[in-house]
């Protein structure tokens, strides 16, 4: 089986007598490009950067409602989170606010003798923790959250639904 050549090279050897293989770089390259197609599967598979946008402006509002009801129980004073779904804003605590992008449906419902103002929503969170309650609900396509006030306890939930639901 050997033809007297002793040493039995563990490279193959191209015919210039360079050594065939693969450079760091050319290793480098191949791994961004599976990184990226990932990534853009990902994307595709999630609903993309609406659902993103959906998430994040969900567990925001989320979150400053929570806020607004830890603002209630530490002050023993009533506290209000205000939304406007034409104007896509929000009022809460301590003067905070903010947006919610334009891509994404708005919609409320709570009790109809706190609205400040015609189509304009508000919720209270009073000292003990309870609330008047209500429910904001962001929509992106068929996809949409349900962030939902219990009046008794106060407790702030998420939940994904269908939009409309």
């Amino acid at each position: 089986m050997n033809d007297g050549d002793d040493a039995e090279p563990s490279v193959r050897s191209s015919p210039t007598g360079h050594q065939r293989g693969f450079t760091l770089l050319e290793m480098m390259v191949v791994m961004v490009l599976i990184a990226g197609m990932a990534l853009l599967a990902a994307g595709v598979m999630t609903g993309g950067v609406d659902r993103l946008r959906l998430d994040s402006s969900a567990k925001r509002v989320a979150s400053e409602l929570r806020h607004a009801r830890a603002r209630a129980l530490a002050t023993g004073t009533p506290q209000q989170f205000v939304i406007d779904p034409r104007a896509r804003t929000w009022q809460s605590a301590e003067d905070r606010g903010g947006e919610i992008p334009a891509q994404l449906g708005v919609a409320f419902t709570g009790a109809r003798e706190l609205q400040p103002a015609e189509g304009i929503g508000a919720i209270v969170f009073f000292g003990d923790g309870a609330s008047t309650g209500g429910r904001v609900q962001l929509s992106a396509g068929a996809a949409a959250r349900n962030i939902d006030v219990a009046w008794l306890t106060g407790e702030v939930t998420m939940r994904r639904v269908e939009a409309g639901r």
